[in-house]
């Protein structure tokens, strides 16, 4: 890497994280209204009718209201916090700078005292109510199978790299909130489908992927007694994950309904199996890894921009044209698979497409517009994270 570039990335990575304020506008701000709510549970229930109020949403959101922010407030998101903490810890593995370490400590600490309520153990969420589906509306309390592993891995990144027992009581806290409050949706004697949020919800695969991580993350913080079970646990998981992949090498979201695939999250499944294998055997995951990655590569780059595109298959229209967090997906998961030559030219070309000085843009639109700039959550973290590595 160039070291204007390595520079550059550094300059973006310490204005961002080195501040106790990490609230911060979203792309989903128009959908946290009372009428982007209203809008978004009539989708649900009726596309058809719902399609010109989306749609007018979505257009005033991206057309009229992207810059001055209307209507809409900051929020801080236990991702951010997550991902900050684990930006700054891999600067800190380089040059120990003591200021790494001390906001690192900062976040975690935020995150500690920042967890949804009323749960087994720590665990986090959106943080905002979320219409996912027709009769599914999460609260803003609800926490998230796929989000909680992000303080989870910040939490266990800060305990390997200084030795220290600080957070040990809050790593034990989330097996707990796996163990207890995460659910099963199904189960038979090889393979193994966790629940979204704490109840009955609905069937997606990065959630079980996310699972399988976590505990393979959780596994040496375990009583000696239960390490052969959560060893079990994994590998249902994983051949759940394993059972579902399509013979192009390809997930859907989910197997239930009328379902899509789409970038990131066909990179996090990836990236959930790679990290996971990297300290239990899971076996056959170098083909499924490989064949997944060969479907990523064929199926979302773009040659001509060298960007990833947003989907291969889907199941409702957009006004997007590329987003900021399949590239930071697909460059994360580039590195893991230490494929330097897609992680180079890409992070070349997210610099060149979504970068302008110290401002990130996570989305470009239909027309070509740069949209939603330094909006952290979506995708500005995901993106810099990868990057620390990179540094």
């Amino acid at each position: 890497m160039k070291e204007s570039t390595a520079s550059c990335l550094r300059a973006l990575i310490e204005h961002v994280c080195l501040r106790d304020d990490l609230s911060t506008y979203d792309p989903y701000d128009v959908w946290k209204t009372p009428a982007g709510i209203w809008a978004k549970n009539l989708y649900n229930h009726s596309p058809r009718m719902a399609l010109l109020p989306a749609g007018a949403f979505a257009f005033f959101d991206d057309v009229i209201n992207n810059q001055t922010r209307w209507f809409y407030k900051r929020q801080e998101y236990p991702i951010v916090r997550a991902f900050s903490a684990l930006c700054l810890l891999n600067l800190y593995r380089e040059n120990h700078e003591r200021r790494m370490l001390e906001y690192a400590e900062r976040h975690l600490d935020w995150l500690v005292a920042n967890s949804c309520s009323g749960f087994s153990g720590l665990c986090w969420g959106l943080g905002f109510a979320h219409p996912a589906a027709k009769g599914l509306v999460y609260d803003q309390n609800t926490p998230f199978s796929t989000i909680t592993p992000y303080p989870l891995e910040a939490l266990v990144r800060y305990s390997e790299i200084t030795g220290s027992r600080r957070f040990r009581g809050a790593i034990e806290s989330i097996m707990r909130f796996f163990d207890n409050d995460v659910q099963v949706r199904e189960e038979d004697d090889e393979a193994l489908a966790t629940s979204y949020g704490p109840f009955q919800d609905r069937t997606v695969i990065n959630a079980s992927s996310y699972a399988m991580y976590s505990y393979a993350v959780l596994l040496p913080y375990a009583p000696s007694d239960r390490q052969p079970e959560i060893e079990r646990k994994i590998a249902k998981l994983y051949a759940f994950v394993r059972r579902h992949q399509r013979s192009d090498g390809s997930w859907l979201y989910s197997p239930e309904g009328h379902s899509f695939i789409d970038c990131f999250h066909t990179c996090i499944v990836l990236k959930n199996l790679v990290k996971t294998r990297a300290t239990v055997d899971l076996r056959g995951a170098e083909e499924v890894v490989s064949a997944g990655y060969d479907y990523l590569k064929r199926s979302f780059l773009d040659a001509r921009h060298f960007l990833f595109r947003r989907f291969s298959l889907k199941n409702k229209p957009g006004l997007v044209r590329f987003d900021l967090y399949d590239n930071a997906e697909a460059l994360n998961l580039a590195l893991l698979l230490d494929d330097t030559a897609l992680a180079e030219p890409l992070l070349e070309s997210v610099l060149r497409h979504f970068v302008k000085g110290l401002d990130v843009y996570s989305q470009i639109d239909f027309a070509g517009i740069r949209r939603n700039k330094n909006t952290l959550r979506w995708a500005v973290m995901p993106f810099l994270h990868a990057a620390s590595q990179m540094v």
